[in-house]
C-alpha cells in the first residue's frame, strides 16, 4: 500500500482551514445569501474542495 500524497491532504486541510468560520456559521444559521458570500469571499478555498477528488487522482498515481 502506497503513502498517501501529502499535497492534496494539506491543500484540502488549508481550505477546511481558511472556511472554518463560514462553515460554523452556515451550520447554525444556513441561507443561500450566507452560502453564496461564503464562495464570494473564499473563492481559492472553494474551487480546491471541488477539485479535490481530481487531485487526489493524479497524485495517487
Amino acid at each position: 500500500m502506497r503513502p498517501r500524497p501529502l499535497i492534496p491532504v494539506l491543500l484540502v486541510a488549508l481550505a477546511f482551514w481558511d472556511l472554518r468560520l463560514e462553515l460554523r456559521l452556515l451550520g447554525d444559521h444556513f441561507t443561500w445569501t450566507s452560502l453564496g458570500a461564503a464562495i464570494g469571499q473564499h473563492p481559492l478555498a472553494v474551487a480546491v474542495l471541488l477539485l479535490a477528488p481530481a487531485l487526489w487522482r493524479r497524485h495517487a498515481s
